[in-house]
């Protein structure tokens, strides 16, 4: 079952197509924190992800997010990037869970909505 999904899905890990292209013609560069792995091709043209477990795009560090948009050549799994004393842990999009942004007056929010709201009527 797993490889008839590897075959005919992307979301649910590598591809079959991927993991041919990238034994061909990848070059691994890096791994981070949550396992991903970084390649790039023998020329160096093209900058690829390979996700440790669920697809997802803010899985990605900004470190690496830089490095795959070609922002900057040099790999974070060489030279770390600088960190501002003003910059935030990097998170993971968190929509559809229990920590996810609900706001004001959301029927999900924690929070109670507001009372004070007057309705709008035409004269």
């Amino acid at each position: 079952m797993k490889l008839i999904l590897r075959v005919l899905t992307w979301w649910n890990g590598q591809s079959f197509g991927t993991q041919i292209f990238t034994w061909r013609n990848g070059v691994l560069v890096g791994e981070d924190e949550l396992g991903n792995k970084y390649y790039t091709n023998k020329d160096q043209t093209k900058r690829w992800v390979v996700y440790n477990g669920s697809i997802d795009g803010s899985r990605v560090s900004p470190a690496w997010h830089g490095w795959l948009h070609h922002t900057f050549d040099e790999c974070p799994g060489t030279t770390p990037l600088q960190h501002r004393s003003w910059e935030k842990e990097h998170l993971p999009n968190l929509s559809g869970t229990d920590a996810a942004y609900h706001p004001p007056g959301s029927i999900l929010s924690s929070r109670p909505a507001t009372t004070d709201y007057e309705a709008w009527q035409p004269e």
